[in-house]
């Protein structure tokens, strides 16, 4: 009995959740659309009131439509669960806590009313777990593996390079609190610290500006130095999914021959032909 229900647990599991068949990856594909339709619903339904005025049979079908993309998330977590080998490990997974964390606003509403209607921000807190169903779009770019080995593989000089420039954000923070001071706006060493934040981003909301001509020189300085803090992360990143992208390149085995020499954009076996895995 024990064996049969595994077999039937791993023959789902083929079907509905291995990107490396059809129905896998057409599911997933369904998955994905269910979740972008959902926070479409969600950022329409944040502006009924404020800037749409639905009737109330409008509001109605909103409402069944979110009851009805819970109900499909609910089945495709209790599938996993049902599929999975170990459902603890997949519970406590990076994705087992999105799928759970996306499903229970709709019912904790259900359970407890009062919360919506007492509690604005816990109504406001379930709006923003609904919106991470937005995240369940990421498992159907397995491409965007490579781009977090990337950022694995660069952790330890983006540290470095973040490190100094915090450090430099301090330093020049105090020379403009110095320099600038509370007459035009650098009233303590936080509001200065931020004004080299926003400035060495490039972003310069404008609220706090220098007004002296050595203030400016510090500006102008920082502005420099803020277009590194875009290229050379930039660099890094480009560098190690380079990288990344050869090495996945050559790991890729042909099921058939087993040949492992592929270029990452081929499609076929360089040798025998065959098909070649995602």
């Amino acid at each position: 009995m024990s064996g049969l229900v595994s077999s039937v647990r791993r023959a789902l599991y083929r079907k509905l959740f291995d990107l490396n068949t059809r129905s896998g990856r057409r599911f997933e594909g369904m998955c994905a659309l269910f979740a972008l339709l959902s926070v479409i619903v969600i950022f329409i339904e944040s502006g009924v009131g404020t800037q749409y005025h639905l009737t109330f049979e409008e509001w109605r079908v909103f409402v069944w439509l979110e009851i009805f993309i819970t109900l499909v998330f609910t089945l495709e977590y209790l599938l996993r669960l049902c599929c999975w080998a170990n459902p603890a490990k997949y519970v406590f997974s990076f994705w087992g806590i999105i799928d759970l964390a996306t499903i229970l606003p709709l019912y904790v509403m259900w359970l407890w009313p009062e919360i919506s209607l007492s509690y604005v921000f816990a109504w406001r807190a379930m709006r923003v777990l609904r919106v991470l169903r937005i995240l369940k779009l990421l498992r159907f770019m397995p491409s965007l593996r490579v781009f977090w080995n990337a950022l694995k593989s660069a952790r330890h000089q983006l540290m470095l390079f973040y490190s100094f420039i915090a450090i430099l954000m301090v330093v020049f923070g105090a020379m403009m609190y110095l320099i600038e001071g509370p007459k035009y706006g650098f009233t303590t060493l936080n509001a200065s610290v931020y004004w080299a934040i926003v400035t060495v981003t490039t972003v310069g909301y404008g609220d706090i500006t220098p007004h002296t001509p050595l203030g400016r020189m510090v500006a102008s300085v920082l502005i420099l130095i803020g277009y590194s803090v875009i290229a050379i992360p930039t660099g890094l990143i480009t560098t190690h999914m380079s990288s990344a992208f050869q090495q996945r390149g050559h790991q890729r085995k042909c099921p058939q021959c087993q040949q492992t020499q592929h270029e990452h954009s081929a499609q076929f076996c360089n040798r025998c032909g065959s098909k070649l895995p995602g």
